[in-house]
């Protein structure tokens, strides 16, 4: 199959990608921008559900281009007996499988892992869904919303005393896709030395569980229930935002060295003899009374100042940034985060998010190709698959 779109460690993987929404497409993005060749097959009509997601711009879904650059799309029904066809024929080609069903419905279609492993011995079937392949809620949908909530994150998310909150993206999602890409490059390692596929099983639940490692396993040998947080960490301090003259600023002074600078920063030298503010353990037991000496020395000068003598300090800080301001950030624009794709036909572009992986054998891509229109690369997929035949 052709090369993909990137030049990557990945060069020469070729994925096929019936996921939809959020969760399976972020996985292959990553995937794709890591160079494999990323072949979307959508229902025929509609698409990814997520084409009908907004917000949108000029009739497009920017959710889903967000999460869908460097990717071709075919449109196959897989209950057609020619696009059927097509289909096999593309898995014959294939390194990777992925896909984000409930447990069951690709064995019904007759492409579940059990039957294509003894067609495909070479095939990597990655498989994302809510809760896995066993256990009792295996059968049940799920969406970000509801991991979240299951998992623990809402209950201990918001301010201190607050009602649970929903963290601001779909960590849920993204989470599940970091962890089928992890999967799927174990699994390809593995078949370098064996030549064998795999069965990547990865459920939107347990990847929650796993980012819960600090609260679940403090729980369980405390007894201890947290709550919601706000801010603070939940057992260093200083480590949370706190009031400037103007606005707010983080400070995460994480061990008593750089307590003691960010004490003789603040004008307040004498704070770390103080027994109450000795260590890291006293600290976090005078934690309200800490917030309150350091948000008086900080209400003296605006947040600007302080970040820029902090800073200077070795303390580590930073202002909390609106979206806006993070587009704006020089740091972010340096390692290249912020990208513009390459034209449409029309002379639109896109801007996305940059790979965070970055190589130092492999330039980085300056403009992804922008995300497919619905069954855009069907005859260019056709005529490959006809030259192979």
């Amino acid at each position: 199959m052709q090369n993909a779109p990137v030049s990557g460690p990945l060069e020469g993987v070729t994925i096929l990608d019936l996921s939809r929404v959020l969760a399976g497409p972020f996985a292959t993005m990553t995937l794709a921008g890591l160079g494999a060749r990323v072949i979307k097959v959508e229902v025929p009509g509609t698409g990814d559900d997520a084409r009908a997601i907004g917000p949108f711009q000029d009739g497009r879904s920017l959710y889903f281009e967000g999460i869908n650059f460097n990717k071709e799309s075919i449109a196959l029904d897989l209950k057609d007996e020619t696009d059927r066809k097509t289909f096999e024929a593309l898995l014959a080609k294939a390194d990777v499988l992925v896909e984000n069903f409930r447990p069951g419905v690709m064995d019904r279609l007759g492409l579940g892992w059990d039957e294509l492993k003894e067609r495909h011995p070479k095939l990597i079937y990655a498989a994302a869904s809510g809760f896995g392949r066993s256990g009792p809620a295996s059968d049940q949908p799920a969406y970000d919303l509801i991991v979240q909530a299951m998992s623990g994150m809402m209950s201990i998310t918001g301010e201190r005393g607050g009602a649970p909150v929903r963290a601001g993206v779909s960590v849920g999602d993204l989470t599940a896709g970091t962890y089928l890409c992890l999967g799927i490059l174990a699994a390809l390692f593995r078949r370098a030395s064996t030549c064998r596929g795999e069965l990547v099983d990865v459920a939107m639940l347990d990847c929650q569980i796993a980012f819960m490692e600090e609260p679940l396993t403090s729980y369980a040998n405390t007894g201890v229930l947290p709550g919601p947080r706000g801010t603070r960490h939940p057992s260093i301090v200083p480590f949370q935002a706190y009031r400037t003259k103007d606005s707010q600023l983080v400070i995460a002074a994480g061990n008593d060295q750089l307590f003691a600078k960010l004490a003789g920063a603040l004008g307040k030298p004498e704070l770390p003899e103080l027994e109450k503010f000795s260590s890291v353990r006293k600290r976090f037991e005078h934690v309200d009374e800490l917030e309150t000496v350091l948000e008086e020395a900080l209400s003296e000068r605006t947040t600007d100042d302080w970040i820029a003598e902090l800073t200077a300090a070795g303390i580590p800080c930073g202002p909390i940034a609106t979206v806006d301001q993070v587009l704006e950030n020089p740091q972010v624009r340096a390692r290249n985060m912020i990208r513009q794709t390459a034209p449409r036909q029309d002379g639109s572009r896109s801007t996305v998010i940059g790979n965070p992986i970055k190589f130092g054998s492999y330039p980085e891509q300056m403009e992804p190709l922008p995300a497919p229109q619905l069954d855009q690369h069907r005859e260019s997929i056709l005529a490959m698959l006809a030259t192979q035949e």
